[in-house]
C-alpha cells in the first residue's frame, strides 16, 4: 500500500492523470476525418473567416437558399480558440486543419486538471485521483473531449472546473490564519468563469445553475452541520454568479448572445412562455437568473442565517432546510408554471424529436461511464453524521441538477460526467474506508491487502479497459465516397447554387463543396416530405435547389425519415440485406429476410421472410456503371421490390409505397422524372442529381456580377443587398424576359451580401445567395 500511496502524491497523480487523459483523447488522430457532423461546420466557417480577414456574420454556403447568419448560432469565441491555437502552433508546421482537430483534447485534459484541483482542496489526494482518473478515461467525457471532435460544451465544463477550482480555494482557506477576509477574493475566479463560458457556446447556461446549486447546497450544509460562518462564503458564490450573468451579458454584446439571447426565435419564444420582457439584460436566462433565481437563493440564506440563532439541534436544522427547499421550488414554478416544459425544450422539441433530445436509457449510461454507475450510489456514504463534510453538500450542488440533465436528455451525457466521477471517486473511498476496519479485525493483514488492491487498482483498471475500448471502436461518419461525391459537386456547380441532402450531411455539404445546403444542424420535415415524395417540383424550385444528394446511408436513415415527416409507417418497408454468398447464386440476407438471386435471361429472385417465400414484383440491378431492370421469372408476387448492387455488395427490399417515394426512385431505379438529370455516381453508394429548372449561374468580374440564365423561362431578377449583419440596404426588380444573361455593375448594388430570386411572373423557379466579391 506504500508504494499505492506514492502515486496518489500530487507531484505524480496529476501528471499521470494528464498522460493518461491525453493518450485517451488522442486515439481518434488515427482517423484522418472529423468525427460526427457539427465539426464540419465549426472548419468551414474558421476557414472562411480566416480566408476573408475578419469573423463575416453572413455565412453564403450555409442556410440556402437564404444564407445563414452566425449572430444566430454559436459566440465567436467557439470559433476563435481553433484559429488562435492554429496561430500559435503554425510556426511548428501545424495546419489548421490538425490544429482544429487537437483543440478538444487541451481543453479536455485542462478540465482534469482544475478538477483534480478542487477535488484535491475540498477532500485529500486519494479523493482527487480516484475522481480525477475516472474523468480522464470514461468514455462519458471523452466522446466530446476528444480529438477530432469539436463541441462546444467541452468550453463549458472547463470553465465550470475552473469555478470549482476557485471555490475549492476560498473554502480550503477559510481556516488558514490571515486568510479570514482575503479569502473571498478567490469567489472573482467563478465570476469571471461563469461570464467568460458565455462567449464559447450558445448554451452555456448550466454553468450558472451548477454555482448556483454549489451556493445554495453549501448554505444548506453550512446550517445543517453547525458551520454557521460559511453562510457568508454561500452568498458571495450567490453574488458571484450575478456578477458573472453580467459578464456574460456585457460580452454577448461583442461576441454574440446565447440561445436565448438576442432576437433569436428560440430567445423571444422562451420569453414568451416564461412571461419576461427583456430590457438592458438581452438573455433569458440570465435575466431570470439575475431578477429570480439569485433574489431568491439569497432570501433562503438570509432565513438560514435568520435561524441559525435561534435553531441549534441538527435534525431540526436539516428538516427546516427541506421546508425551505420545497418552498423555494414552489415558488420558482408558481412564477414560471412554464417550466413544467423544461425538459421538452418548452415543447418545442416534441415537433422534431432527436437522439440527443431523448431520455437517458441504462444503455446510455453504461456506453458512457462502464461500472462507474455502480460506484455512484456509494456517495451516500459521505453523507454519515461522523463523516460528512462542507465539500459534500457543495458537490451535491452540481450534482441534483446533474442527474435530473441526465434523465433529461443523452445530449448531457457529457456535462453530467463531472458529476459521476465525483460521486464513483467518493464513493470508492467511502467504501474502502468504511469496509478497512471491519476487514482488518477479521483478516489477516494479506488478504486485507488483497481486497484493498481489487478495490482500488482493479476496478479503475476494469473502468479504463471499458473507456479505452469504447473510444478505439469510435470513427468517422464520413468517407471517401462522400468526399469524392462532394468535391466533385465544388469543381463541377456554380458558387451559388443549392443542394438538398438529409439534414445530418449538411454540414458536409458546407465543408467540402462549399455549398449552400437546404437543411443542416436540425431536423428539416420539409427534407423529409420531399425524399417521401410529397413536394413537388414548384416547391423545389421555389427554395433554389438545384442538387439533390441520395445515398446508402441516407436509405438506412429512412425510419428516421418517416419520423421527421410526421407519416405512419404502415405500409412503409425497407430493408438493406448485405451479400453473404455468391456460390451457385446471390444471397443477401439479413436477419430471418433472405434474398436469393439466380442470374441469366430471366432473373430467378426469391425472398424468404422466414415465414413466406415469394417474388418481387419488380426487381433492378446495379453493376459497374449502369442500372438494369430486371426480367424476372415471377410466379408467385407480392407487395415487394427488389434492388440489387454488385459493385457495394447489397441488396434493397422495399415496400411498394416505399419504392414510389423520390428517395427509392432516385436511388435504385432509372425510372425517376425527367426533371432529375444524374450527374454524379459511384455505383451505389451516393448520386447527384441536377435539378432540371431553371437556374441562374452567377459570375463575377472586378466591377460586375453577372447572372447568367439556364432554360431562360423568367421574366424578373429580384436582387437584395444585405450587410455583413443581416441588415437589408438594397432591393430592386429587373426585367430579364427573354435574356439568357443579365449584367448589373456592382457599384449600383449595396451591401456586401447578395441574394437573388429568379421569377416567371410571380411565380419563383430560382433563389440563390453569393457574396459580392
Amino acid at each position: 500500500m506504500k508504494k499505492l500511496d506514492k502515486i496518489f502524491e500530487p507531484k505524480v497523480a496529476l501528471p499521470l492523470i494528464t498522460l493518461i487523459a491525453a493518450v485517451f483523447r488522442v486515439i481518434p488522430l488515427r482517423y484522418k476525418y472529423l468525427f460526427g457532423y457539427d465539426p464540419y461546420f465549426h472548419l468551414a466557417y474558421i476557414e472562411e473567416s480566416l480566408k476573408a480577414g475578419e469573423w463575416i456574420n453572413f455565412l453564403t454556403i450555409a442556410g440556402g437558399p437564404w444564407g445563414f447568419l452566425i449572430k444566430n448560432f454559436h459566440p465567436l469565441g467557439l470559433w476563435m480558440v481553433p484559429a488562435d491555437v492554429y496561430k500559435i502552433l503554425k510556426i511548428f508546421g501545424v495546419s489548421l486543419y490538425d490544429a482544429f482537430r487537437i483543440t478538444p483534447v487541451i481543453f479536455g485534459v485542462l478540465t482534469i486538471v482544475f478538477f483534480y484541483l478542487a477535488m484535491l482542496n475540498f477532500y485529500g489526494k486519494r479523493e482527487a485521483f480516484f475522481s480525477a482518473l475516472f474523468l480522464s478515461i470514461m468514455f462519458g467525457h471523452v466522446f466530446r473531449s476528444m480529438a477530432n471532435y469539436y463541441r462546444g460544451d467541452n468550453y463549458m465544463l472547463f470553465w465550470y472546473s475552473v469555478a470549482l477550482f476557485g471555490v475549492s480555494l476560498a473554502i480550503k482557506y477559510a481556516n488558514i490564519e490571515g486568510w479570514r477576509y482575503k479569502r473571498f477574493a478567490f469567489y472573482l475566479i467563478p465570476t469571471f468563469a461563469s461570464g467568460l463560458a458565455a462567449i464559447f457556446w450558445q448554451a452555456y447556461y448550466p454553468i450558472f445553475v451548477f454555482l448556483l446549486g454549489n451556493a445554495v447546497l453549501l448554505a444548506f450544509g453550512a446550517f445543517i452541520l453547525g458551520k454557521d460562518k460559511y453562510l457568508l462564503d454561500s452568498a458571495v458564490l450567490t453574488l458571484s454568479t450575478a456578477f458573472g450573468a453580467l459578464l456574460a451579458n456585457y460580452l454577448g454584446g461583442y461576441f454574440g448572445y446565447g440561445m436565448l439571447g438576442g432576437n433569436r426565435w428560440l430567445a423571444k419564444k422562451t420569453a414568451e412562455n416564461l412571461g419576461i420582457e427583456l430590457g438592458a439584460i438581452k438573455d433569458v436566462y440570465l435575466a431570470v437568473h439575475l431578477k429570480y433565481l439569485v433574489p431568491l437563493a439569497l432570501a433562503g440564506i438570509f432565513a438560514l442565517f435568520s435561524l441559525s440563532r435561534i435553531v441549534k439541534e441538527k435534525k431540526q436544522r436539516a428538516l427546516i432546510v427541506i421546508i425551505l427547499s420545497i418552498i423555494e421550488v414552489f415558488v420558482l414554478f408558481m412564477r414560471f408554471e412554464a417550466l413544467k416544459e423544461l425538459s421538452s425544450g418548452f415543447g418545442i422539441l416534441r415537433e422534431a424529436p432527436i437522439l440527443e433530445t431523448q431520455h437517458s436509457t441504462f444503455s446510455d449510461l453504461w456506453a458512457a461511464y462502464n461500472i462507474l454507475v455502480f460506484l455512484c450510489p456509494l456517495f451516500v456514504l459521505r453523507f454519515i453524521p461522523k463523516r460528512v463534510k462542507l465539500s459534500d453538500f457543495v458537490l451535491l450542488g452540481v450534482i441534483a441538477p446533474s442527474l435530473y440533465m441526465l434523465y433529461t436528455w443523452t445530449r448531457f451525457l457529457f456535462i453530467g460526467s463531472l458529476a459521476i466521477v465525483a460521486m464513483a471517486g467518493l464513493g470508492l473511498i467511502s467504501l474502502h474506508d468504511n469496509l478497512y476496519p471491519i476487514l482488518k479485525s477479521k483478516l489477516d493483514d494479506r488478504k486485507v491487502l488483497a481486497l484493498s488492491l481489487s478495490l482500488l487498482v482493479v476496478v479503475p483498471i476494469i473502468s479504463a479497459g471499458l473507456g479505452f475500448e469504447r473510444v478505439y471502436a469510435e470513427k468517422p461518419l464520413i468517407n471517401d465516397h462522400w468526399v469524392q461525391a462532394l468535391t466533385w459537386l465544388k469543381d463541377n456547380s456554380n458558387e451559388n447554387d443549392v443542394v438538398l441532402a438529409w439534414w445530418d450531411y449538411g454540414h458536409w455539404v458546407t465543408y467540402y463543396a462549399r455549398r449552400s445546403p437546404i437543411a443542416q444542424g436540425g431536423p428539416s420535415k420539409w427534407v423529409a416530405l420531399y425524399y417521401l415524395g410529397k413536394v413537388n417540383a414548384n416547391q423545389l424550385m421555389a427554395r433554389g435547389i438545384d442538387y439533390i444528394v441520395v445515398s446508402y446511408d441516407t436509405a438506412l436513415k429512412f425510419g428516421a425519415i418517416l419520423d421527421t415527416a410526421n407519416v405512419s409507417k404502415e405500409g412503409h418497408f425497407l430493408m438493406i440485406l448485405p451479400l453473404v454468398s455468391k456460390v451457385g447464386a446471390l444471397i443477401f440476407r439479413q436477419g430471418q429476410y433472405t434474398i436469393t438471386a439466380r442470374p441469366g435471361k430471366e432473373w430467378s429472385i426469391l425472398i424468404n421472410t422466414g415465414t413466406a417465400v415469394f417474388s418481387p414484383k419488380e426487381a433492378f440491378l446495379e453493376y459497374r456503371g449502369s442500372i438494369t431492370k430486371l426480367n424476372t421469372t415471377a410466379k408467385n408476387t407480392a407487395d415487394a421490390y427488389v434492388y440489387l448492387n454488385l459493385n457495394y455488395g447489397y441488396a434493397v427490399l422495399m415496400s411498394e409505397k416505399t419504392f414510389n417515394t423520390t428517395l427509392a426512385k432516385l436511388m435504385f431505379t432509372n425510372e425517376y422524372s425527367g426533371d432529375y438529370q444524374l450527374v454524379y455516381s459511384d455505383g451505389g453508394y451516393i448520386k447527384v442529381f441536377k435539378s432540371k429548372h431553371p437556374n441562374v449561374a452567377v459570375e463575377q468580374t472586378e466591377n460586375e456580377i453577372i447572372f447568367k440564365f439556364e432554360n431562360a423561362i423568367g421574366t424578373g431578377l429580384g436582387v437584395f443587398g444585405y450587410l455583413e449583419n443581416g441588415t437589408k440596404v438594397f432591393e430592386k426588380w429587373y426585367p430579364v424576359k427573354g435574356k439568357t444573361e443579365f449584367i448589373l455593375p456592382k457599384d449600383q448594388v449595396n451591401g456586401t451580401v447578395i441574394r437573388y430570386a429568379y421569377a416567371e411572373g410571380k411565380k419563383i423557379v430560382d433563389r440563390g445567395v453569393f457574396r459580392k466579391e
